[in-house]
């Protein structure tokens, strides 16, 4: 009898051993799928976002994902014709489908014509535009990681001793990267300030053929660390820092080092005219491969075993650097999105783009839509917001 009961006791151990704990799965190759039921979610909050989807509010939204616990429990995509929508348009943002002679010349950066934007090429990848910011944020943190860089209190000009700094203003040699990091390089930029047109810095940016000197040549604000200031040209910088402190450029760091760990085999990273990938907005991603980023930051930057980026770099990355009431915020190239007191960790993106990361609910949710059509909508990024919040609230 104590034979067979110690038998049975292995027997158990070894199933218990065998059988993973499903809290602690990775979805490496897929999320696996669950119910709100089973997750403990209430369903009118997200079926009253989906309604107000389904119904035009939020103007042309591709897609919206729920993680929850780790499991799949939304996943809708809603079907928008963009060779309809964006006919007849054209102008700095390039020229919609049958619209121009020829749509090429624009190439990538064509926003309008839907062979470029949303999806790329009728594939499910979908761009990210300034998401991207926080994912090459990741790479930074991995290169620090690595001992490729040495920390973020290195200046920010070591890495581009190869470029013409002739122009460079005094002020601005002081300046490092968590000040870049923090979108606080002390630098004139007009970006939010200013409407789509060559008056705004970024659309001069992404006119210039060399977008990386187009920046450092920038005029002085005032002196680093004291105004935040949204500047998609300090983003850029990441690509060049990242080239210059591991030799790879940012998108064969990132295959290396996040994508291939992660499972995310399906991306597109546009490059600059001088070559270098985008990493102010050229990213495009499937949405669930998104979400697997969101995850990265819930397990405190540990992969299924891998330690990707530091515990202190997540938990860093997330943290108001930056105050602009009393909930939002920004971080290091992350933004903090807090609403009815719940923490709110947000990448957000031109057009309505999003990863949103509730700690609170070990919740994760992915928006991709594509705004960019002049046509008024309300505010999806708050009413998804208020649907997880609420749906996870008893």
């Amino acid at each position: 009898m104590k034979k067979i009961t110690i038998i049975l006791l292995l027997l158990f151990l070894q199933s218990s051993c065998s059988t993973p704990n499903k809290e602690n799965q990775f979805p490496t190759e897929s999320w696996e799928p669950s119910t709100y039921e089973t997750e403990g979610l209430k369903s009118e909050p997200l079926d009253y976002l989906l309604n107000g989807i389904e119904n035009g509010a939020y103007g042309n939204v591709d897609q919206i994902l729920l993680i929850k616990n780790g499991r799949l429990v939304l996943n809708q995509y809603f079907t928008n014709n963009y060779e309809q929508i964006s006919r007849g348009k054209s102008g700095i943002l390039g020229c919609g489908f049958k619209t121009c002679v020829d749509s090429t010349i624009y190439g990538d950066y064509n926003y309008y014509h839907p062979n470029w934007h949303p999806y790329y090429e009728n594939q499910k990848i979908h761009t990210l535009q300034s998401v991207t910011k926080s994912i090459a944020s990741i790479m930074i943190g991995v290169a620090i990681k690595e001992g490729k860089i040495k920390n973020t209190d290195v200046k920010v000009l070591d890495f581009f001793d190869e470029y013409d700094l002739s122009k460079v203003e005094e002020s601005l040699k002081s300046a490092t990267l968590d000040d870049l990091l923090t979108m606080q390089l002390g630098m004139e930029w007009h970006e939010d300030d200013r409407p789509l047109n060559m008056t705004n810095t970024t659309a001069q940016l992404e006119a210039s053929k060399d977008w990386i000197q187009f920046t450092l040549n920038q005029p002085m604000d005032t002196v680093p660390a004291t105004k935040w200031v949204y500047n998609s040209g300090a983003s850029q910088l990441m690509s060049g820092i990242i080239k210059k402190a591991t030799g790879l450029y940012i998108d064969e760091y990132a295959e290396k080092h996040l994508f291939t760990p992660l499972g995310i085999k399906n991306y597109y990273w546009k490059k600059t005219p001088a070559g270098f990938p985008d990493t102010e907005g050229g990213l495009f991603l499937e949405a669930q491969d998104l979400a697997k980023i969101g995850f990265l930051m819930l397990n405190d930057g540990k992969w299924d075993g891998q330690q990707i980026i530091s515990a202190d770099w997540a938990k860093r990355s997330t943290l108001k650097h930056v105050e602009f009431d009393k909930e939002k915020g920004y971080g290091y190239q992350w933004w903090r999105e807090d609403q009815d007191g719940v923490e709110i960790w947000a990448c957000r993106g031109f057009g309505n783009q999003y990863l949103l990361v509730f700690p609170k609910f070990e919740s994760i949710a992915v928006v991709n839509s594509w705004n960019i059509f002049d046509k008024k909508t309300e505010n999806i990024l708050e009413a998804t917001n208020t649907a997880v919040i609420q749906s996870n609230n008893e």
